[in-house]
């Protein structure tokens, strides 16, 4: 996913379709005197239905289609026709997306398996055609019922991806590293903070074919809770991981104060956050000696399971791995 086309948040304008009008009608045929009403009834309006797609990863498809309109039901017509069902209108978007109401937050619906549908706004149902209303009294009624009118809603859309890591770590913590070791991702990398821009997901290959999806969040400053650096815009991407990975790197000055900022900020933003599973990499093994790795130790809290990796000899993957597997699927 290129920067440019990881699109996670759009505002779009919905309207569903009126419900056709029922018909005020009575048969008229040769030889037939007074045949009575056989208006016909009114056609539902298109409903707007939101679907969860799997091949989907972003919601770049919606970005420059603001407005999404559903057909109008038809009218009735005589000889107790019913009018034409207006067509639906389907927006596809990726497994984890929520829609919600721009002025309160509301959620409104939220898709997380693929094929899942969900209707956003209703079309309007068609109104009842005179024939509804013979009575014995009243054989030749003139009243028919009008269709309902549509819907019409601004709706946000707003992705949170669903993996089972998420890669919790400050900028050039070796996030991107890690995930490019273990799957197939190609996620940029360099030398100095903020190389990652947008989320990036890769499928780790485990034992006996195996896996598990792993995604890495742009990297968390201290204050990212009240928006500073990238802020909230990836925050909310880790609250549907099942685990938390902590990623620090060994050439910290105290790895057990750089985790707890880490949580410190996670718990700001949303305190049911330090209720998952926690894990902790300690990156970059490869640029420190085992006396080194004896003397950080000191600094590592204990409360948490952790391991020494490095991307580049491979130190610690295996292992890692296997601490990862273990959690999942205790």
């Amino acid at each position: 996913m290129a920067s440019s086309n990881f699109i996670d948040y759009v505002k779009i304008s919905c309207r569903s379709g009126a419900g056709g009008a029922g018909s005020r009608h009575f048969r008229r045929e040769k030889f037939v005197d007074k045949g009575g009403p056989d208006g016909g009834d009114g056609g539902r309006g298109g409903h707007v239905i939101l679907k969860a797609n799997s091949q989907h990863w972003t919601l770049l498809h919606l970005k420059y289609k603001r407005h999404i309109r559903a057909e109008n039901g038809e009218a009735g017509s005589g000889a107790r026709c019913n009018g034409k069902q207006g067509d639906d209108v389907i927006v596809e978007v990726p497994l984890g997306t929520i829609a919600k109401n721009p002025e309160t937050g509301e959620i409104l619906a939220e898709v997380t398996e693929d094929g899942q549908e969900v209707i956003l706004l209703k079309g309007g149902r068609g109104g009842l055609g005179n024939h509804h209303f013979k009575t014995a009294t009243n054989q030749t009624p003139e009243h028919f019922q009008p269709g309902e009118p549509s819907q019409e809603e601004w709706i946000v859309l707003e992705l949170k991806l669903l993996a089972d890591v998420g890669l919790v770590g400050f900028p050039n913590a070796g996030k991107s590293t890690l995930l490019s070791t273990v799957s197939a991702a190609r996620p940029e990398i360099a030398d100095y903070p903020f190389t990652t821009l947008v989320p990036n997901l890769g499928v780790v290959g485990y034992r006996d074919y195996k896996s598990f999806v792993m995604a890495d969040i742009p990297g968390i400053i201290e204050g990212a809770s009240q928006g500073k650096g990238l802020g909230l815009r990836f925050l909310r991407h880790i609250e549907r991981n099942s685990i938390l990975l902590f990623m620090v790197p060994a050439t910290s000055d105290n790895i057990g104060d750089e985790y707890r900022t880490l949580l410190n900020e996670l718990e700001l933003y949303d305190p049911s956050l330090v209720e998952k599973e926690r894990l902790l990499a300690i990156t970059k093994g490869d640029l420190i000696d085992e006396e080194t790795k004896q003397e950080i130790m000191k600094t590592v809290p204990s409360d948490i399971p952790h391991v020494y990796i490095s991307s580049v000899t491979q130190e610690g993957i295996s292992e890692l791995k296997d601490l990862i597997w273990k959690t999942l699927n205790p």
